[in-house]
C-alpha cells in the first residue's frame, strides 16, 4: 500500500526540522523545501498527497505557490502557514484553494487532527470522481447497441439532447426496449453527470406515497409524518429525475407535475412555501399515450409539455440484424460474469432468435441469453437451449394451453402465486425474479407489499 507523500516548504529551518520529524514518525513520506523554487522542483518529480506550506517565502509567496499547485492538481491537502495572522490573507487561500490556515506557532497534535481531515476528504473525494468515472463509463453512449438506422437516428438525438441542455425529455416505446438505459446515458453524458440521477416507477407507490417520494412533505403532514422529508425533485437539485411509467400517474398527481414542469418549483405535502429547483425531467411510458390522452386518462396539457423533446424506442423485432449484435454483446457479457466457457450460437439457434417476434424486447433476449449461458452444457448454444417466450420448450406453458375456468378465477390470486412461484425459482433474488415476470425491481417490490410476501 502506497504510504502518504508530504512536501514541507518552509524557510525556517527548525519549523521545517520539527515538521519533518513528526510527519515521519507518523509513518508519512516527507520531503522539505526551503523555498518556492524548490517546493516546485520536488512537485515536478514526486506526486504529493499534502503540502504544508509557509505564507512568506524567501523568493515568493504562499498564495503564488498556492496558485501553480492549483493549475496542475486540485487534490493536493494545501495547509498554509503563517507567523502573520491576517483573516484577508485566509480568505484568499482558502478561496485559492487551500484546504486550512494555521497561524504559528501552532500545537502539533492539533495540527495532524487538521492533516488527518484533510486527508480524509480528499480521499473521499477521489473515491467519488473514480465512482463517477466509472458510472459514466458503464452509461456511456456506446452502451447503446444498434445499427439499424431507426437506432443511428435515435442515438444522435439522444446526444444531442445529452450535450443540449433541454430540460424535459419524454422516451416512449413498449416495455423491454431500453428507456430506464437511454435516461441514465443522458444523464451520464450531459453537464449534469457530477449531479445525482433521482428515478421512480410512477406504479410502484399508492398515490399519496408517490406524492410524498416526489415533492417531500413537512413534519405533521400526515399521520406518519413525524419529520421534515425532501423529495426526489429537491434532492436531485442540479441533476435528473427519471419518471417511469409516466403514463400511469394519477390524475391528481398529473396536475402537480405539470405545475412543477410550468414554474419549475413545488410545494412539500402540508407545505406553503415554494421551492424552485434546477433539475432535467426524462418521463417515460410504454403506454399508448395518444390513445390515453384521447380518452381522458392522460391529461392533454401535461403531454404537451413532457412531449417537448419526444424520443421514441423501437420493438426489437424491427430492428433487423440489431437482434445478432445484441445477442453476441449478451453472450460475452453473461460469459464473463458466470465464467463459462461459451463462445457463441449455431445457425439454428441464431434462425430461431431472427424469426421471433420479441414481445418483451431487449429485455427478453437479454433473459433469454442468460438462461442460456447459465444452463446449457455446450460451449456453442444450441436451439435447445432457449426458451422463448411461453411455448418453445416442453418446460414452458404456452399461452394458447391456459384456458379460463368455467366459473373464472381470481386474477389477483394468479398474480399473487406467479410471484410467489418467481422469487422461489430466483432464490429470493429480486433482480432474477424480476427479470423471470418482465417488470421492473420496483414492480416487483411493489407486489411483494401488495401481497404482503416476505422480502429477503
Amino acid at each position: 500500500m502506497r504510504k502518504t507523500h508530504v512536501l514541507i516548504i518552509e524557510d525556517e529551518k527548525l519549523i521545517r526540522w520539527s515538521l519533518v520529524q513528526r510527519f515521519n514518525d507518523e509513518g508519512y513520506v516527507t520531503s522539505e523545501a526551503e523555498n518556492g523554487k524548490r517546493g516546485l522542483d520536488e512537485m515536478a518529480e514526486t506526486v504529493f498527497d499534502l503540502v504544508m506550506l509557509d505564507y512568506k517565502l524567501p523568493d515568493t509567496t504562499g498564495l503564488e505557490i498556492l496558485r501553480k499547485i492549483r493549475e496542475f492538481d486540485r487534490d493536493i491537502v494545501v495547509i498554509m502557514m503563517t507567523a502573520y495572522s491576517n483573516v484577508e490573507d485566509a480568505v484568499e487561500a482558502m478561496r485559492i484553494g487551500a484546504y486550512d490556515y494555521v497561524a504559528k506557532p501552532f500545537r502539533m497534535d492539533e495540527l495532524m487532527l487538521t492533516v488527518d481531515k484533510g486527508l480524509e476528504a480528499t480521499r473521499l473525494k477521489r473515491e467519488v470522481r473514480d465512482f463517477r468515472r466509472k458510472i459514466q463509463a458503464k452509461f456511456g453512449t456506446d452502451r447503446i447497441i444498434g445499427s439499424c438506422k431507426v437506432m443511428q437516428d435515435m442515438m444522435q438525438t439522444i446526444h444531442d439532447v445529452a450535450v443540449g441542455g433541454a430540460s424535459t425529455v419524454f422516451l416512449r416505446g413498449a416495455s423491454g426496449t431500453g428507456k430506464d438505459l437511454v435516461a441514465k446515458v443522458i444523464h451520464y453524458n450531459s453537464d449534469r453527470a457530477d449531479r445525482p440521477f433521482m428515478n421512480i416507477t410512477c406504479t410502484a407507490l399508492s398515490e399519496n406515497l408517490l406524492e410524498s417520494e416526489l415533492f417531500g412533505h413537512e413534519k405533521g403532514a400526515f399521520t406518519d409524518a413525524k419529520s421534515t422529508k425532501k423529495g426526489l425533485l429537491e434532492l436531485a437539485e442540479g441533476g435528473t429525475v427519471f419518471l417511469d411509467e409516466v403514463g400511469d400517474m394519477p390524475p391528481a398527481l398529473q396536475a402537480k407535475l405539470l405545475r412543477f414542469l410550468e414554474e419549475r418549483a413545488f410545494r412539500r405535502v402540508g407545505g406553503v412555501e415554494d421551492i424552485e429547483v434546477d433539475v432535467r425531467v426524462i418521463a417515460a411510458t410504454n403506454r399508448d399515450i395518444d390513445s390515453a390522452v384521447a380518452s381522458g386518462a392522460f391529461r392533454q396539457d401535461l403531454f404537451y409539455r413532457l412531449n417537448i423533446i419526444p424520443i421514441f424506442l423501437p420493438p426489437l423485432c424491427d430492428r433487423g440484424e440489431d437482434i445478432k449484435l445484441l445477442g453476441n454483446h449478451f453472450l460475452a457479457s453473461f460469459a464473463q460474469e458466470f465464467k463459462r466457457d461459451v463462445n457463441g450460437l449455431t445457425l439454428d439457434a441464431w434462425e430461431k432468435l431472427g424469426s421471433y417476434n420479441w414481445p418483451g424486447n431487449v429485455r427478453e433476449l437479454r433473459n433469454a441469453i442468460e438462461r442460456a449461458v447459465l444452463l446449457s452444457k455446450n460451449t456453442t448454444l444450441e436451439l435447445t437451449d432457449f426458451i422463448l417466450g411461453m411455448g418453445d420448450s416442453a418446460d414452458a406453458i404456452g399461452i394458447q394451453n391456459l384456458q379460463l375456468p368455467p366459473k373464472g378465477v381470481d386474477l389477483q390470486e394468479v398474480e399473487e402465486q406467479l410471484v410467489r412461484q418467481a422469487m422461489n425459482r430466483a432464490n429470493g433474488n429480486q433482480s432474477k425474479a424480476a427479470r423471470l415476470l418482465s417488470l421492473s425491481r420496483d414492480q416487483l417490490r411493489y407486489r411483494l407489499e401488495k401481497f404482503n410476501l416476505p422480502k429477503p
